[in-house]
């Protein structure tokens, strides 16, 4: 693992504002965007609308400015509908609030748009959804609850002008349900983030990339939905841990490394789930960030942004071949690709390669840095907003 140490730094969720001066920041600019979403997380709502809001306000003059509002805030629906030029809707399921909010902005003449980061849209994937994510497939109540879910979502989605979403593969997969026209703008990192990232990067860089003997293995997992992913690494895990004495495995989340894996013991660490910018100092310890994905549509509609938050704080990937993680990662340049079969292959390569970590993660790091920090989405969301 790597040598430099990051404590722990505070984290209050940066988005806990009051209505009030949400609506201020609303009316500050000239043209003005409002996001929706259900409720605030740390997830859809940070990347698709939190995000989002905090690039388009980083200019001095006002030209643009956006905000973000909640089911809870839609008793100033019409103070909302006034003030903003454009309604983007996150991935938001379709109720009678909805159809009031998307109401009160078409009677004032003014766009929507639909904003989604995932194939949750459409019920004819709702089998190969509910196998993906090892649901219940004999209870009912999953089958209720999934055709719920992607019926009342793309409904919502029929109702906008238009479709924003995560890479170009999901895209086709919006326009052919909805025919709207589709744009892209990548999930990507906030300030906040990237106030830590470069600073974790940075120390590494500066002690050379300086490692104790273990070679760290990590596994993130922000909900237990990945399980079916995880076990495809299973069987290289065990053998690799069994080859090379050196190599340790973290699990970060809510997922299990698994009975077979018991017989390591210590050599099996264990995180529990992380605030997003503590995630980094996680991420920046291991040497390999092990991002499996089982193949099917669902899955190639995924983002990259596993991948680029490791690069961010200079840890390589090793990834399964996603369309998204193919695209960001060219095997041994910037990260390392493994279909199923490849994976002990693959982690022994990578492992073969520490000599050239450096090398490879300064590699990694200007690749996310240009393409998924903060300061450089401003122009691409402003296109796919239409200004």
């Amino acid at each position: 693992m790597f040598l430099a140490n990051n404590p722990a730094v505070p984290y209050t969720d940066p988005w806990a504002i009051p209505l009030g001066e949400r609506i201020k920041a609303l009316a500050r600019g000239k043209q003005r965007v409002a996001y929706f979403y259900e409720t605030a997380n740390n997830s859809t709502f940070r990347y698709r609308a939190y995000n989002m809001a905090q690039a388009l306000n980083d200019e001095k003059n006002n030209a643009v400015s956006a905000s973000y509002f909640f089911l809870d805030d839609l008793h100033s629906i019409d103070a909302i509908a006034d003030l903003a030029d454009l309604l983007v809707i996150c991935r938001s399921r379709y109720c009678h609030r909805v159809n009031q909010l998307v109401t009160k902005f078409r009677i004032r003449g003014k766009r929507v748009l639909f904003d989604i980061d995932d194939l949750v849209f459409d019920t004819r994937y709702a089998h190969l959804i509910i196998n993906t994510l090892a649901q219940d497939a004999n209870n009912p109540a999953i089958w209720d609850y999934w055709f719920a879910y992607l019926g009342r979502m793309g409904e919502t989605l029929r109702r906008c002008d238009g479709a924003i979403t995560t890479n170009d593969y999901l895209a086709d997969r919006i326009a052919e349900f909805s025919g709207l026209p589709v744009t892209v703008v990548p999930n990507f990192i906030n300030k906040e983030q990237l106030e830590l990232s470069e600073a974790l990067f940075h120390s590494k860089e500066i002690s050379a990339f300086a490692r104790d003997d273990i070679i760290c293995l990590g596994y993130f997992s922000g909900s237990p939905s990945h399980a079916l992913d995880y076990e495809i690494i299973i069987p290289a895990l065990e053998q690799v841990l069994d080859d090379d004495q050196r190599v340790e495995l973290m699990v970060v989340g809510y997922i299990e490394a698994g009975s077979a894996l018991s017989r390591f013991g210590n050599r099996i660490k264990y995180q529990p789930f992380q605030d997003y910018v503590n995630l980094q100092r996680l991420l920046g310890s291991v040497e390999f960030n092990l991002m499996p994905l089982q193949s099917n549509v669902f899955t190639h509609c995924k983002s990259e942004l596993k991948y680029f938050e490791a690069a961010i704080v200079g840890t390589l990937s090793i990834a399964s071949p996603s369309h998204s993680y193919a695209a960001a990662i060219q095997d041994g340049e910037n990260g390392y690709l493994a279909q199923a079969h490849q994976w002990v292959s693959v982690i022994q390569r990578a492992i073969g390669d520490i000599g050239s970590y450096p090398d490879m993660a300064a590699t990694a790091y200007v690749d996310a840095r240009s393409k998924y920090a903060w300061p450089n989405q401003r122009e691409t969301i402003l296109n796919a907003l239409g200004f």
